[in-house]
């Protein structure tokens, strides 16, 4: 089912009988179920720059893929090996006097086979670059981690890299019932990333088990049950938890170590 859309209002104020837009940090600001969005248009248009960039860039290794399998563009493999095994050189010709023609249909095949395999072989390690470098690099830049989570980015790519995906040469956010996260600061539009991972923590039932204190409790919040980073947790061993586990972990103020 598509998402339910929500109606976002300007905030505004009445001053001396005047009505005026409610700004923070330059930005006007915009309610939606609720919730104060400022709406960063400058921010906007940067990060489209910046997709649109990282797109070709990601494009061009693409085309260079294509490009190394055009070799064997338009051909079907049963009839390349029917065609394969009709030829013959000067060896082949020594062989096939010598009653070896099934010698010369295996050379011919496997040679042919290990061409295909190659390119196949090239191919998808080019997608699993692609896929590492734009997904996994997201985790890894994130300010939004940096900022507000109480764990490092790989862990959180561990609970929730499976919600983003490549499309067209962009990351994507799907929630947990298969639905793509739209934007809210850009109607209309995909989530960001920052965005769309704010958005699958707020749905995520252990968030205040990731994010740093201060952000789930207000300014001041002190570390769970006094933790002073004394107690730590191999990160292997932190990993094969259950999410309630890891949770209960973060929250006695565990620091996961390598």
């Amino acid at each position: 089912m598509p998402e339910k859309a929500t109606n976002m209002e300007l905030q505004t104020t009445t001053i001396e009988g005047v009505t005026y837009a409610v700004v923070q940090d330059g930005k006007p600001v915009y309610v939606d179920a609720g919730k104060t969005i400022a709406f960063d248009a400058v921010g906007t248009r940067d990060t489209i720059g910046r997709l649109n960039g990282e797109a070709k860039g990601h494009r061009e290794r693409a085309e260079k893929a294509e490009t190394a399998l055009k070799v064997f563009e338009g051909l079907d493999p049963e009839q390349a090996r029917k065609a394969l095994e009709t030829v013959s050189g000067l060896d082949a010709k020594k062989l096939i006097d010598a009653g070896q023609v099934e010698t010369v249909k295996a050379e011919i095949t496997k040679a042919y086979q290990e061409k295909l395999d190659a390119a196949e072989a090239r191919a998808k390690g080019l997608e699993g670059t692609l896929h590492k470098e734009m997904i996994g690099g997201a985790f890894a830049r994130s300010k939004t981690i940096a900022d507000k989570f109480a764990i490092p980015a790989d862990l959180v790519q561990a609970r929730f890299g499976g919600n983003f995906k490549l499309e067209d040469g962009r990351v994507v956010a799907y929630d947990q019932t298969g639905n793509k996260l739209y934007s809210k600061a850009s109607p209309g539009n995909a989530a960001d990333f920052d965005e769309a991972l704010e958005l699958l923590v707020d749905a995520y039932p252990y968030r205040d088990s990731i994010l740093k204190g201060e952000i789930r409790a207000g300014g001041g919040a002190q570390a769970p049950n006094g933790a002073t980073g004394a107690k730590t947790i191999k990160r292997d061993a932190f990993m094969a938890l259950a999410p309630a586990e890891q949770a209960a972990r973060v929250k006695d103020g565990f620091a996961i170590a390598d």
